[in-house]
């Protein structure tokens, strides 16, 4: 296989604010595999969270090239696993190669990615739209923009944390969905505010404190009225079954599992420990989005909207109507160039 990196810069609709920093705009690693004429595509969404950056992702693709160059792409399983071999971390590179496997393959068979996993297009679930943390007139100004999703996200994890949640229900009734971003220190802290939320309409709590502190949200977990999902604390498959005694349920994101493959096999061993399943993301192109969008038939909850936040995508591909997830009828993942 060939392999071609490129770099694109996406631009933000909205400053991009969470509990841990702000962004106008990301700038991504892109691939192209090609084999026997047909080329597939990935998307590397690196997360500083995650010790990744632009450069570390470049290095490590680079490196992968040795391996992919005398490999055969219809053996993706095995190749999954050479590649994940190649290096702790930098689980946006292995991803961006993982979806440009599976779009070959899906590709190479002339039928879309879904079909390729048995799955029906059909049982898309509704995707949340995240609101990030601004101005109380600003995220009521994007909640009003975010009319046509009946489901929302909320980023909090902040001091102003009711403030934002009086403004949010001052303009909607819509179901909220609650992300803290790892944002309440204190277990306490985190039980008072999931208690007043629970008066507010909120679905769930994603991600209420620092990760690597299970013994708090398990005690938080036998106090609190509302769910909570585990993300920052969860990123592959070996790091499911401690969280299985301490949270109702975890979110997968592909650029941290180092892609579909991963991802499938987490969703399979969450359902086996009775765990929900939140199929999310990072901000991201519709490259990486629809990617993970040919999995949320396998899910309970979706947070695929990191391209509704880009001004600039340079990739169309799945979208979405009245909140539901709407895949390509395309083979492979089915994303065209805008560009």
């Amino acid at each position: 296989m060939n392999l071609k990196i490129s770099t694109k810069t996406l631009e933000l609709k909205h400053t991009w604010t969470i509990s841990r920093g702000s962004s106008t705009s990301k700038t991504y690693n892109f691939i192209e595999l090609e084999a026997e004429g047909v080329t597939g595509l990935g998307e590397a969404a690196h997360n500083v969270r995650y010790d990744e950056s632009l450069e570390s992702i470049h290095d490590f693709l680079e490196n992968t090239r040795p391996v992919l160059a005398s490999a055969n792409p219809m053996e993706y399983f095995e190749l999954g696993l050479e590649i994940a071999k190649l290096g702790e971390g930098q689980q946006a590179a292995k991803a961006a190669i993982d979806i440009a496997l599976m779009d070959w393959n899906a590709k190479k068979l002339g039928v879309p990615l879904y079909r390729v996993l048995g799955l029906r297009a059909g049982k898309t679930p509704l995707t949340s739209y995240s609101i990030g943390i601004d101005t109380l007139e600003v995220m009521q100004q994007k909640i009003i923009e975010a009319r046509d999703y009946p489901l929302l996200k909320i980023k909090l994890g902040g001091e102003n944390d009711e403030a934002i949640m009086q403004a949010v229900r001052e303009v909607t009734n819509k179901t909220i969905r609650v992300d803290a971003n790892e944002g309440w220190r204190d277990r306490n802290e985190a039980l008072e505010k999931i208690t007043w939320l629970a008066q507010m309409g909120v679905e769930f709590v994603e991600q209420p404190m620092p990760a690597n502190r299970l013994e708090d949200i398990a005690w938080l977990r036998q106090r609190s009225p509302l769910p909570l999902v585990a993300d920052e604390d969860v990123k592959t498959a070996k790091d499911i079954p401690a969280l299985a005694q301490a949270y109702d349920g975890i979110n997968i994101k592909i650029m941290k599992s180092g892609g579909l493959q991963e991802a499938w096999r987490m969703i399979l061993l969450a359902r086996s420990l009775g765990l929900k399943i939140m199929l999310g993301c990072m901000v991201e192109s519709a490259l990486g989005i629809t990617a993970a969008a040919h999995l949320s038939p396998l899910v309970d909850w979706a947070d695929l909207d990191g391209n509704l936040l880009i001004k600039n995508d340079p990739y169309q591909g799945s979208y979405v109507s009245e909140g539901k997830i709407i895949l390509p009828n395309a083979t492979g993942i089915g994303v065209q160039p805008t560009f």
